[in-house]
């Protein structure tokens, strides 16, 4: 099957988003979530013990009490709101009646799972001011259990041990250096005597690495780099053997990756193959993303960037891996959900155990889970930087993919066709359940780094964007160009079954079940039920938020329960959040619960009102709103959105008191005023001139329209 590309993007569209990177009944299993009950079974069932549900992590649970017959009669049991807001993104922990959950700066709630009542909370008191290397806001995807013991990675980079009753610390480790910026967002993972971590910060140059913990101590294990030592030597870990072999040589010996550590983050996926008694994880952009100046004298593949790879699950030993994205120059990251599962694909339609993902890049791959064989891909979405996949699974690039002047736009950008929002995989009809997304991008290359900014892409933020306030006609055509889509993918045939288009990108995970429906939020706060074999909408309920973590469903009592956060944050929020409508606000995250019969409601938010309008008179020639443009691109853009425009997650700084006092707005940007907040000093990016001039162009944009 061939997709066609979409066409005819803006320039202003380009511009935009230049920086948009910048997610059947059982018994219940035994006490505590032991990882025996995880490897039992291929789907979740009365409880939901681990990120994904199970091992395999299908998110598909053999429940069937709610059904198509009665999703009338869904209703809320009960809603909690947490601690903090901005994004939420947790996969919610339940095991013995207990559910765990975390909210934005790894805050961990306890909450009994039949009623809500909060048991205890646990607060990491994270230093604000590392909200200032997280790249796609201060947010937290989940915890994992084994024993009585619930394991946190917290934002700063700790792995935190946290006694499942009383909520009290039993151990913690630091397992970044704490001098980088690294951030840790990843719910870990459970296998057997040892829980594993990854972490981030690959758009502001650090060097990737899987770790392997004691449960019960905290002490390293092993740890697996995923890119080379900057001096091609080796670490004394178990990822030594395979880059003296075969990963150092895809790599120059010059280059930013030799300042800045190359990148290839493991922010996300880790997935237990238990068969094959392996880890398989996924690894991430390259840094500088911009291949040219991350390695310039080599055309290596710089492995393990872009790469799903497999260790042995004891030693950390390398065993295989397959490169989604050999050389990766546009943040096509392959840190999206891994799926395992077993498929008609051997010998005469005997079961053959795969490998599943659809990372950022736009195709999905099945791989042999034993040995990472490429066995079939195909795009998922439109796509216009190949013109297809070899034999080998190996992306065959147009022309225009790598600009070395100019630029171009591609298909899918660098917020991705899929992001860290989690897909499903329901086993009795073979589909895979991808919360998709289109989303072009314009990649205009530096031709050196540039030090004046924490990001570190390589590309060009500012190009094209008007220094003018952009017109209402002009906003409402960027909106139309940006969507998101659920589709239903059929591996075997690599092709869509079913496609719902949805009005906007970032939309929530995905949860299956054994009663054929399929349940995804949406950015507009909607909680919807499709029919899994045909996509038919049989239930919504808007939940008064905007919703991207996904679903889970367990059962107490006899009675099936539905549970899912809602918390609107995250990257595309914080780049491009203005493009969405007012009502998406930045509130306090929640969870809210349903099952049948139940009558409860979800109170409304109280919200703080903000009043737009400027707070200063417009000031600066065209020469100094010029610099200031350039200047809040490259180091505001990221956080307060583009053109000075915010969605709220972070305040718009055109209605900020601040943007209307000189010496108030240096003290906070320059000074560092508000660091305990997250708003750090940028001394070392701007001069107090630069900073200056980014207030004209705030105030400037103030006179423009409201939204």
């Amino acid at each position: 099957m061939k997709i066609v590309t979409r066409t005819g993007v803006s320039a202003l569209t380009i511009a935009v988003l230049l920086f948009a990177a910048a997610c059947g009944q059982q018994k219940a299993a035994a006490p505590g979530g032991s990882e025996d009950s995880l490897a039992a079974q291929g789907s979740a069932g009365a409880q939901w013990l681990s990120y994904g549900g199970t091992y395999d992590e299908q998110r598909h649970s053999r429940l069937t009490q709610i059904n198509k017959s009665n999703l009338d009669q869904l209703g809320v049991a009960w809603t909690y709101e947490m601690r903090s807001g901005r994004g939420i993104e947790t996969t919610p922990i339940v095991a013995d009646g207990v559910m765990y959950a975390t909210s934005s700066w790894s805050i961990l709630h306890a909450l009994d799972a039949k009623t809500g009542k909060e048991l205890w909370v646990y607060d990491p008191a994270v230093d604000k001011a590392v909200g200032v290397d997280a790249c796609c806001d201060v947010v937290n995807r989940g915890v994992a259990i084994k024993d009585g013991v619930i394991f946190l990675g917290v934002i700063d980079g700790r792995l935190e041990a946290i006694d499942a009753k009383t909520g009290k610390p039993i151990w913690s480790v630091q397992t970044v250096d704490r001098s980088k910026p690294y951030t840790v967002t990843g719910a870990p993972r459970v296998v057997g005597d040892k829980v594993l971590i990854g972490n981030g910060g690959g758009e502001l140059g650090v060097r990737g690495y899987l770790s392997a913990y004691d449960v019960k101590t905290g002490k390293l294990v092993w740890r697996f780099f995923t890119a080379p030592n900057p001096k091609m030597q080796p670490d004394g870990a178990a990822s030594d053997e395979v880059f003296a072999r075969l990963a150092n040589a895809t790599w120059g010996r010059t280059g930013r990756w030799t300042v800045d550590g190359g990148g290839a983050t493991v922010w996300d996926s880790i997935v237990y193959d238990e068969p094959n008694k392996q880890i398989i994880f996924g690894v991430g952009n390259g840094s500088p993303w911009n291949a040219a100046l991350r390695d310039p004298t080599s055309k290596g593949d710089n492995l393990f960037v872009s790469s799903i790879v497999a260790v042995d699950a004891d030693s950390g030993k390398y065993k295989w891996h397959f490169q989604t994205t050999p050389r990766d120059n546009w943040d096509y990251t392959a840190t999206q959900t891994i799926i395992l599962a077993n498929l008609p694909l051997g010998a005469n339609g005997a079961p053959r155990r795969v490998v599943m993902q659809a990372p950022k890049n736009g195709f999905f791959y099945v791989l042999d889970a034993k040995t990472g064989e490429f066995l079939s891909g195909n795009n998922y979405v439109p796509q216009n930087w190949t013109t297809g996949l070899d034999a080998r699974g190996r992306p065959q690039e147009t022309a225009e993919a790598r600009p070395t002047s100019g630029t171009s736009v591609l298909l899918p950008g660098p917020q991705g066709a899929h992001n860290w929002h989690p897909m499903a995989f329901n086993p009795e009809l073979n589909l895979a359940f991808i919360p998709a997304q289109e989303l072009p991008q314009g990649y205009a290359p530096k031709t050196e780094a540039d030090p004046h900014t924490k990001w570190n892409t390589g590309f060009k933020f500012e190009d094209g964007l008007p220094v003018d306030p952009v017109d209402p006609a002009t906003m409402k055509a960027m909106r139309a160009a940006f969507k998101g889509r659920l589709i239903a993918w059929d591996p075997i045939k690599q092709a869509p079954r079913w496609s719902v288009e949805l009005p906007t990108p970032s939309n929530g995970g995905v949860l299956s079940t054994a009663a054929g429906l399929v349940f995804q939020g949406t950015v507009g706060g909607d909680f919807v039920a499709y029919d899994a074999a045909d996509g038919k909408e049989l239930w919504r309920r808007n939940l008064k938020g905007g919703i991207m973590a996904p679903a889970v469903s367990y059962e107490i009592d006899g009675e099936q329960y539905l549970a899912i956060a809602s918390g609107w944050g995250g990257a595309y929020a914080l780049a491009a959040g203005f493009l969405f409508d007012p009502a998406v606000q930045p509130l306090n995250g929640r969870v809210i619960v349903f099952k049948l019969g139940a009558k409860g409601e979800i109170p409304d938010h109280k919200g703080i009102p903000v009043d737009r309008k400027p707070q200063a008179a417009a000031f600066g020639d065209p020469a100094m709103l010029q610099r200031g443009l350039v200047a809040y691109s490259r180091n505001c853009m990221v956080c307060h959105g583009p053109m000075a425009i915010s969605s709220g997650v972070l305040p718009d700084l055109r209605w900020s008191p601040i943007s209307g006092d000189a010496e108030a707005w240096r003290d906070v940007v320059i000074d560092g005023s508000r660091a305990e907040a997250g708003m750090v000093s940028f001394s070392k990016q701007l001069s107090p001139d630069d900073a200056e001039a980014i207030r004209a162009y705030v105030v400037h944009q103030a006179y423009g329209p409201k939204k």
